[in-house]
């Protein structure tokens, strides 16, 4: 099929051109949907109308919002590999069944969860703390009905965005994210302080972002490169759902168990908190929640660079591997540890040696010296082994990537549900306010012990390949 060979540059244009190429875009993509939250928030926040009610609805809705990506990515990212490995192995029969077979699985679970959003609405929100008093109910039952109404929309961009970059298209996808959040940032102040639409306003010119992403990702599936989709492309086959879902396991475990993260976390802080020294008096005892909730936004931007770099390595990797070519795959392995680890260099020395610049940018002009003292000792400790999860996250990404979906999920399963949630609950009752900090660098720590020993295998097993698989694929 002449088509497939429009991917073959992937064996033999250099790494590093293609690193660049591919996680560029991909990281560009991550960060900006890292910062549709903050945006909206921003606007909310100096809406005068709105103020803490407003955010604080916007805080209870964000969980269901990352339950909605959890499914897209899971999707996405487990198609966006299957469909590198059958190029790489020139199978363009399960390249273009498994994107027909993701489209339509996307759509009926976004369904699916609409629904159920809708019936159990005020369940949900009373789970996440919408019931912290009326008002904050009101804003977000508000926010949230317009939310789910565009669930479908959000989730067939998120999961349509990494299948787009496997199809040799990674500059098309940022683009079509890019112009969402474009939108969603012209529209915010028009629907918030023009309109004054309240917390609808803010849905509205999320939903309305990400209709346009998925609208630029429904044109593209008509225009692909690599893979030509027909009507038996969407017929439903068990077969494929089994092999590419499990390859997007990790990428659902990353985003569910924030959920369950925070969870912990949160609840930590409420309970600690209250007999702290300091935290304990009552209108103090708001500061190690806000602050927490700001070192975690902070981090969000560095894993999504992190993130972006790996996942944007999905095609390079899962195409040389389908093509025999292990040389390569242990050579980028070799590359992208070493960017991610640089990654994390950068931002251990921002938080270490600049923590009063980095809240300042979260208003602490106008808080208690407490707010700040807390603030900074958070940056340093909550974030003191961020190199080590730069690299475990990689390490994660790229197991899913070369197809060991199982590998790829236990670690992930260790590091956010065992050692995220365990020593979240487990520290606090030694060290209380303190624990909550050390949670994250300890799990880092033992994650990454368990980690190194998988790449030590992985590399291992990438071995250069024998002579006669180099000519499938010619090096350039």
């Amino acid at each position: 099929m002449p088509s497939l060979q429009s991917n073959s540059f992937l064996g033999t244009e250099r790494l590093t051109v293609l690193m660049r190429r591919y996680a560029v875009p991909c990281i560009i993509s991550l960060l900006v949907a890292a910062l549709y939250n903050i945006v909206d928030q921003i606007f909310i926040a100096n809406a005068s109308y709105l103020g803490s009610y407003g955010n604080a609805a916007n805080t209870v809705v964000f969980p269901m919002t990352v339950v909605a990506l959890a499914l897209a990515v899971m999707i996405g990212d487990g198609c966006c590999a299957f469909v590198s490995l059958s190029l790489g192995g020139g199978n363009a029969e399960d390249a273009h069944g498994s994107i027909g077979n993701s489209i339509v699985l996307c759509v009926g679970v976004s369904l699916a969860l609409t629904a159920l959003y809708l019936i159990f609405q005020t369940q949900i929100l009373t789970l996440f703390g919408g019931q912290v008093n009326e008002e904050t109910f009101v804003q977000s039952w508000e926010y949230f009905t317009y939310i789910t109404l565009g669930v479908p929309l959000y989730m067939f961009g998120q999961a349509m965005n990494p299948i787009i970059r496997s199809d040799g298209s990674p500059k098309f996808a940022m683009v079509s994210t890019l112009a969402g959040a474009v939108v969603n940032i012209i529209l915010d102040p028009i629907f918030i302080f023009g309109f004054h639409w309240g917390m609808m306003g803010a849905a509205v010119a999320t939903v309305l972002g990400q209709a346009l992403t998925a609208g630029l990702s429904i044109w593209y599936l008509f225009h692909m490169r690599a893979v030509r989709l027909e009507k038996s492309s969407f017929h439903l086959q068990g077969r494929l759902m089994a092999r590419f879902l499990p390859l997007g396991m990790c990428s659902f475990l990353s985003q569910i168990s924030l959920v369950a993260a925070m969870a912990a976390i949160q609840n930590m802080v409420v309970k600690y908190g209250a007999v702290d020294a300091v935290f304990g008096q009552k209108e103090l005892a708001q500061i190690p929640m806000a602050v927490l909730g700001i070192v975690m936004k902070v981090f969000q931007i560095v894993i999504s660079v992190v993130v972006g770099m790996a996942a944007g390595c999905i095609p390079i990797v899962g195409y040389n591997m389908g093509a025999g070519r292990k040389d390569r795959a242990r050579q980028l392995f070799k590359m992208l540890l070493l960017a991610e680890a640089a990654v994390g260099a950068v931002a251990f020395i921002v938080v270490e040696l600049f923590p009063n610049q980095l809240i300042s940018i979260f208003g602490a002009a106008n808080e208690s010296a407490y707010y700040t003292d807390f603030a900074v000792r958070s940056f340093r400790v909550y974030l003191c082994m961020v190199i080590l999860a730069c690299v475990n996250k990689a390490a994660f990404i790229y197991l899913q990537s070369i197809g060991k979906a199982l590998a790829s999920t236990m670690l992930s399963m260790v590091r956010e549900v065992v050692f995220g949630v365990g020593f979240a609950l487990l520290l606090p009752r030694w060290f209380g306010l303190d624990g909550v900090l050390y949670s994250m660098p300890v799990s880092d720590v033992l994650t990454f012990i368990i980690t190194l020993i998988v790449i030590f295998y992985t590399m291992k097993a990438l071995q250069d390949a024998p002579p006669e698989q180099h000519t499938q694929v010619p090096q350039a």
